[in-house]
């Protein structure tokens, strides 16, 4: 195992990185930009080096920062969480010509992944099912290729994630101007304006597939996640099992994830994303090369740590389990409070925290870096926290998340969490039903009032 990790992120990751490593006996060092100089994670490692001057969110993006840091701590490997560095394959390189162990896919499977187009290409050589689509690079050939699929279709950049560089289309009026947006779009946020169009599925179902691989063919699948309560493409509430979902429907989900992960070398902790339509048939989303914001659900329901099992792969040794090992439990909700005023659109809305106080109690954990006093940056993702509950049973992990969000207390000048209105959609009767799909939450903004006070 590593004598020095270092962990190149920030927030809630960054810290819980931090402990799993200090668990397996690791020492942990940190990066920081100037923004996150009394962030949680620097107060808790062994070692911390600022990175930067310059825009903060840039700092964590600066290779030789990164990499000069690790070479002062005498680092052996580097976690880079998710976000910033981590679906980079030019940094996982620099990191192996550096002498670092980069914890995560090799460089060749993170692009290859990483880029949907070739991912499709991947995947559907591999025997996955793909919603009917294909790359576009003129407006003339997106109508063409819209045209065939059939409206509503949705862009997406080829080298996007996390929810951006996508738009939705409903009708052929207004496909240039979208084409054209995306295309500005994915230039600007990834550098890469390439684009491809697909059938886009307004009442689908968003679940997604754990996997582990190691580098000696091995891979095994850890069970599903639900996680189509969505604002803006991004994840709010995510679950284990998906309700309603058969579970045959699940076993060929996870059968298909692992052909996928051997078939494109994947070593590591990985998640291959999919759409349900109300027919039950499943289609090929992307993969997401890293440890994802909702893994603690699978933790939760599995008794397994997803990190550890990272950093022990990235190590060299094999899975310390089989399929057949793989024994989910019980029921896990993960709900993301972020400092967003859900009336003004989920507006990101940060400020200094006069008052944070998280909840308790049996079987509820929370995943966060902040404390009274700290400051919410603006320059930042705008996660505040992560509320993970486990019960025997899907009504009662309902009931103990919405008390659980009751309990938060988060005050100060301009902050504003979505803790009530996450209250609002676990009280949702499709919600409770598990009929619920990807437009919950727009069908919730639209009504006059929220259900209950928050």
């Amino acid at each position: 195992m590593f004598g020095t990790v270092l962990v190149a992120n920030r927030g809630e990751i960054a810290l819980r990185v931090a402990r799993t490593c200090r668990e397996l006996g690791i020492r942990v060092a940190a990066v920081h930009s100037t923004v996150d100089r009394e962030s949680a994670v620097v107060r808790y490692a062994d070692e911390t080096v600022q990175i930067g001057p310059g825009p903060a969110r840039r700092s964590y993006l600066d290779y030789a920062a990164v990499l000069a840091a690790a070479e002062r701590v005498g680092a052996d490997a580097i976690h880079p969480g998710y976000g910033f560095l981590s679906e980079d394959p030019s940094f996982a390189e620099a990191c192996e010509a550096a002498g670092f162990t980069f914890i995560g896919p090799p460089p060749k499977v993170i692009a290859a992944l990483g880029d949907k187009t070739a991912a499709r290409a991947l995947m559907a050589a591999a025997g996955l099912p793909l919603l009917p689509g294909e790359p576009v690079d003129d407006v003339t050939r997106a109508a063409a290729v819209a045209g065939g699929v059939g409206y509503p279709v949705i862009i997406k950049a080829a080298a996007g994630g996390g929810g951006r560089g996508m738009r939705v289309v409903e009708r052929a009026a207004d496909l240039a101007d979208a084409y054209l947006r995306t295309r500005a779009e994915a230039q600007a946020l990834f550098g890469d304006d390439r684009v491809y169009i697909e059938r886009y599925l307004p009442n689908g179902r968003h679940v997604e597939i754990q996997v582990l691989a190691d580098a000696h063919g091995n891979a095994v699948h850890l069970g599903e996640r639900d996680c189509s309560v969505q604002r803006r493409h991004q994840k709010l509430i995510e679950e284990t099992p998906a309700p309603g979902v058969p579970r045959d429907v699940v076993a060929r989900m996870g059968e298909a994830s692992v052909r996928g992960a051997l078939a494109a070398g994947y070593v590591g902790a990985g998640t291959f994303e999919f759409l349900l339509d109300d027919a039950g048939d499943f289609f090929f989303l992307e993969v997401n090369c890293r440890i994802q914001v909702e893994h603690p659900v699978t933790e939760a329901v599995t008794g397994l740590d997803l990190v550890a099992e990272q950093l022990r792969i990235a190590a060299g040794e094999p899975l310390g389990l089989t399929q057949a090992d793989v024994a989910p439990r019980g029921v896990a909700i993960e709900c993301r409070v972020n400092a967003e005023d859900p009336a003004r659109d989920f507006a990101p809305a940060p400020g200094r925290l006069d008052a944070f106080t998280v909840p308790g109690g049996p079987f509820v954990r929370v995943d966060t870096h902040a404390y009274p006093g700290y400051s919410v940056p603006s320059a930042y993702d705008s996660l505040l926290a992560k509320l993970i509950v486990w019960a025997p049973d899907r009504d009662t992990a309902i009931a103990r998340s919405r008390r659980a969000l009751a309990d938060f207390r988060v005050d100060g000048p301009g902050v504003h969490t979505t803790a009530g209105f996450l209250r609002d959609v676990l009280a949702d009767a499709s919600f409770r039903a598990g009929t619920h799909d990807t437009g919950l939450v727009a069908r919730l903004q639209s009504q006059p009032e929220t259900q209950e006070d928050s």
